[in-house]
């Protein structure tokens, strides 16, 4: 339990040890579970709870506290790390009440059944006096589920955006302290979590560019006490202009594919375009989808398995479908011993990519001189289109 702000204090969980979220997300640096207890002298809120393996520690900082009485609940969001402490608190404190939207309260009820006279709704824009201080509801939908807002508190200059601006980082600072370390942990939650909806930040950015916001309190990841710094990011993160980056996720099962990706690997670096190479038999899928952030081109490197991709590289293509990046172009390049449609089914697997596909280079066996050629010209192209671009930086 610590203060943001007089009357505004940190009560949520942190999660030290937890290394996959959905069962999906790897946890290098565990995470944070931010709820959020604000004192308006008349009345409570408490924005967000946690992530119901930690209502425990919610209870005992609220206790701590001294908070006898609880008011309003603030659901942002109905994903169960946010809600999952509800129906604990409802009963905790059998006067309050949850706020929030329509859409959320009906998903609030399917998610947790809780019964339908314990809400309030609110629309966007409408305030909420707690005495001293006012909260001002603020709906930022696909961020990233349909139904997310977020709070602005008024006389505190505070915006608590939920899963926006979040970063899963385990961290004893209750406020950013590293900015390096928070940047790479917000760019890898943006890359598994928000990238899929870049046009839906777009417009909420704007939206929230006509507050004054002192502080962005997430609901994962340290406080942002300088906000401009993560808004920045986001700015880079999700314009249209890709960097001179060729992401290459690949897999080899016999040494073939390995070759071609080596020889490739040097003719891109030798003409100034920078290259992140990944090995699908042992990739963080984390730093594979920060990748995507950046990436104008995607050469994906396969063997022929049953007549299509490795299923490594097939899951990959997958979750790059599924994230939806800005790359502008991509190939294919791989091996095959007596046929198959490798080729076919990964153009199959990507159809959310809208990019360019280059002439795949396919080696039949071991490669040969011709093929290797054959790389040097994919290259050659490569460079072609990100000077049209305009991304490459003059020597």
């Amino acid at each position: 339990m610590r203060q943001l702000k007089p009357k505004v204090y940190m009560v949520g969980a942190i999660d030290w040890d937890r290394r996959l979220f959905d069962q999906l997300i790897p946890l290098p640096d565990g995470t944070s579970y931010n709820a959020y207890l604000i004192d308006g002298g008349e009345k409570t809120a408490l924005l967000d709870t946690v992530d119901p393996t930690k209502t425990i520690v919610l209870m005992d900082n609220l206790i701590k506290l001294g908070i006898h009485r609880v008011d309003y609940i603030v659901s942002h969001h109905a994903e169960q790390d946010h809600s999952g402490a509800i129906p604990d608190m409802l009963m905790f404190y059998p006067d309050a009440k949850v706020v929030t939207n329509p859409k959320c309260k009906g998903m609030l009820i399917d998610l947790l059944h809780i019964e339908e006279d314990r809400f309030i709704t609110i629309e966007d824009g409408q305030r909420l006096s707690l005495g001293s201080k006012t909260l001002q509801f603020v709906y930022i939908p696909w961020v990233h589920w349909p139904e997310t807002m977020g709070t602005y508190l008024v006389e505190d200059k505070i915006f608590f955006p939920c899963d926006f601006f979040g970063s899963h980082l385990a961290t004893s600072s209750l406020f950013v302290d590293d900015e390096a370390v928070v940047y790479e942990a917000a760019k890898r939650y943006y890359a598994e979590i928000m990238m899929p909806f870049r046009t839906n930040i777009v417009k909420n950015l704007e939206k929230i560019n006509t507050l004054d916001i002192e502080m962005i309190a997430p609901s994962h990841g340290p406080v942002y006490d300088k906000p401009g710094f993560i808004i920045d990011a986001y700015k880079d993160w999700i314009s249209d202009q890709p960097k001179n980056e060729v992401l290459l996720p690949y897999i080899s099962m016999h040494h073939s594919v390995a070759k071609m990706v080596e020889h490739f690997v040097v003719a891109l670096t030798e003409r100034g375009i920078k290259v992140r190479q990944f090995d699908l038999a042992a990739t963080d899928i984390g730093k594979l989808a920060m990748a995507l952030v950046d990436a104008a081109t995607i050469v994906i490197g396969s063997p022929t398995v049953l007549t299509g991709p490795h299923p490594n590289v097939a899951y990959a293509c997958v979750l790059a479908n599924a994230l939806r990046p800005k790359a502008k172009f991509a190939s294919i390049i791989g091996s095959y011993s007596w046929g198959g449609r490798m080729v076919e089914q990964i153009k199959e697997l990507i159809p959310n990519l809208k990019v360019q596909l280059l002439e795949p280079v396919i080696a039949k066996g071991l490669p040969r001189d011709d093929d290797f050629a054959a790389l040097d010209r994919l290259a050659d192209e490569i460079l072609a289109k990100h000077k049209e671009l305009k991304i490459i930086t003059p020597n």
